[in-house]
């Protein structure tokens, strides 16, 4: 037996703080959000040093943009300054998908002189986020980085947390960090030229919070669906910030930021979800795959004897109402072969989790539940319960 006197026992306690801010046109010049928070240190020696990296999609969608922050950083040179022209890297899934873009920017961070008390500036939707992040967390062994998330699926769920990653050996976020941004800033006007596909798949993110536990919000969906699907800007503000506060509420609270245990009551329906965007080459984008993973542990839930009916086709109305699929073809496939079937799924999150497997299920809308074995006989007949709706639906 080890000498108990031998053994020194560490517990270290870090308290990490940053801003989750909700504007529109952050590169104003008039606007003061940004360089408020690049200001916001007793102190600072100035001008601090700030390398910009923006996703080639917001490029293309806001041509104006490259200026705009070359403008805002020299109206503000006296608290920032650029240390090149922002860089301009692949956006979607792709970027998540090749280790060259990580170097390059380890390069540009380099040349660039950042440090830990410089800033990493990301402007993208959230696996751009991902990416730059995880360049960050790894250079210097953290600097600090400044997300400005262009998607509703990166303001209301992806850049307000802790999380960074790229994937690797054909799995999504294989390779990441925990690394908390130091200021998270949400500007509506980028959410103006999403296609209705990204403007609509991050809402996923909100009804999948909602009915985990505020089923109060899921109402407000409800009733918000039409306009939302009518890109009403004034509704989806508030479904944004809803839905990041409840984010963010339990990453602060839950006691296990970093999921050292098993437990991810956010990824509900992701098993699912990861897999299905796999399984298509993400042809099917995140947040579509999200209110389709949820779908089928909604319909799982139900056939248990854990949902009520009445909740359960609530849930796929709202999706219905926001022009939100719950199902997709290549979910029925392969069954027979977990590896070549959305079924993969429930293994590569057990690996990914670290521990045993634990998977979000409900008992009412804004009531969740924690299993730690499915049935696959009733994932079946759940994925088939959800083709017969949608083939009764479209004949």
């Amino acid at each position: 037996m080890p000498d108990p006197a031998a053994v020194i026992q560490q517990t270290v306690q870090v308290t990490f703080r940053y801003p989750v801010a909700f504007t529109t046109r952050l590169f104003d010049p008039a606007n003061s959000v940004l360089r408020d928070v690049v200001a916001d240190e007793a102190s600072a020696v100035y001008p601090k040093r700030l390398l910009a990296v923006v996703d080639a999609g917001v490029a293309e969608a806001f041509p104006e943009l490259d200026g705009q922050i070359a403008a805002y950083a020299a109206a503000h040179a006296d608290v920032m300054t650029l240390t090149e022209a922002p860089v301009i890297v692949t956006g979607g899934e792709a970027s998540k998908n090749d280790p060259a873009l990580v170097t390059a920017l380890h390069e540009a961070i380099d040349a660039g002189g950042i440090d830990r008390h410089s800033y990493v500036l990301a402007v993208g939707g959230g696996a751009v986020l991902d990416m730059v992040g995880y360049a960050a967390a790894t250079a210097h062994r953290g600097v600090r980085l400044i997300r400005v998330p262009t998607t509703v699926l990166a303001q209301d769920d992806s850049a307000v947390g802790v999380k960074n990653s790229i994937n690797a050996f054909g799995k999504k976020n294989w390779l990441g960090t925990f690394a908390p941004p130091y200021a998270v800033l949400n500007d509506l006007h980028f959410l103006t030229t999403l296609d209705d596909r990204d403007w609509l798949g991050g809402v996923s993110e909100a009804v999948k919070v909602a009915l985990l536990n505020d089923p109060a919000f899921f109402d407000q969906l409800e009733t918000l669906a039409h306009a939302l699907v009518a890109r009403d800007l004034d509704a989806m503000a508030p479904v944004v910030r809803r839905c990041a506060e409840l984010h963010l509420n339990h990453i602060a609270t839950s006691g296990d930021a970093f999921e050292m245990g098993s437990s991810r009551p956010l990824d509900f329906g992701h098993w699912a979800a990861h897999k299905l965007e796999q399984l298509t080459d993400y042809e099917v984008r995140h947040g579509e795959a999200v209110a389709i993973g949820i779908a089928l542990d909604s319909t799982y839930s139900y056939l248990a004897g854990y949902l009520a009916e009445a909740d359960w086709q609530r849930i796929l109305d709202l999706f219905g109402n926001l022009n939100l699929a719950v199902f997709h073809p290549r979910l029925a496939e392969h069954l027979d072969d977990p590896e070549q079937s959305v079924l993969g799924g429930l293994q590569e999150f057990r690996e990914h989790l670290g521990g045993r497997l634990t998977i979000m299920l409900l008992r009412g809308i804004g009531h969740g539940f924690e299993v730690h074995e499915m049935d696959e006989a009733l994932i079946r007949q759940s994925i088939a319960r959800l083709s017969i709706l949608i083939a009764a639906t479209t004949s």
